[in-house]
């Protein structure tokens, strides 16, 4: 099963909020965030490998423009100030505290990126502590969220459907998914480019930080991922009421809305 870990933000009172069902609904509205991994330890024990250095090797591999994507990520998701925003597969937070910012000082949030916390300045990331959970089984009843994002984590889980179907329950009706990722592109000259980047650029750098094998996994995730057409299917197949999947970066990456 897939697995997740998350951080929730401590109450006004002396007691932190906690993962038990009766803490979840007696929390205020804000922002959540939570990172998830493939079930195989393995894959787990590759992100840890990779993760002091993840936010500059993508910084220097996309030339900026990966904080670019997931700001229409987030953007997309419809998180508005005040609402309570699940980032599901938070990685090291960039959508965390972008979606902190949308819901602002009344927001809860839930991130894994604790160790980023207190190097940023904005009073409305100050509010965040750790739990964990499992992304196939998320530890928050139904229609609790009023947005949730996921940025190149659905990739990973090694049960899409049912984590699909998890997103689906938690969020309220009406309300918006926006999952972010690379695109498995059907065109031949994209996928063409993209193997070529991957091979040529992506593995020597990360080569360059010890990470080749680690950098390798990623053709063979974004081959067995799904196409643009097929997270749609995906999304509608598991409830949602409409699903759009979009190409970015020239049809390098990709982001599917999917409505509740």
């Amino acid at each position: 099963m897939g697995t997740l870990a998350a951080a929730i933000p401590v109450t006004a009172g002396p007691t932190a909020a906690s993962g038990h069902a009766g803490d979840r609904r007696r929390r205020r509205r804000g922002s959540v965030a939570v990172r998830c991994s493939s079930a195989a330890d393995e894959r787990q024990a590759l992100f840890s490998r990779i993760a002091p250095v993840y936010d500059h090797v993508h910084d220097v591999l996309s030339l900026g423009q990966h904080r670019t994507w997931k700001r229409i990520c987030v953007s997309w998701s419809m998180a508005k100030r005040g609402d309570r925003v699940l980032d599901l597969c938070c990685g090291s937070g960039d959508l965390a505290f972008l979606l902190s910012q949308k819901v602002g000082l009344d927001g809860e949030q839930l991130q894994t990126a604790a160790s980023r916390q207190d190097q940023r300045w904005k009073a409305c990331y100050k509010n965040i502590k750790w739990i964990e959970g499992d992304a196939l089984d998320l530890p928050f009843t139904d229609h609790y969220f009023d947005a949730v994002t996921v940025g190149y984590g659905l990739r990973n889980v090694v049960d899409k459907p049912k984590a699909m179907q998890e997103i689906l329950r938690v969020l309220k009706p009406g309300s918006r998914a926006s999952v972010l990722d690379f695109n498995k592109s059907s065109s031949f000259f994209t996928a063409s480019l993209q193997s070529w980047a991957i091979d040529n650029v992506v593995v020597p750098l990360a080569s360059s930080y010890g990470l080749t094998e680690e950098y390798k996994y990623l053709k063979s995730s974004i081959s067995q991922y799904l196409t643009g057409e097929e997270l749609e299917k995906l999304a509608t197949e598991a409830g949602f009421s409409s699903a759009k999947h979009y190409e970015l970066g020239g049809g390098l990456m990709g982001n599917l809305v999917a409505t509740r």
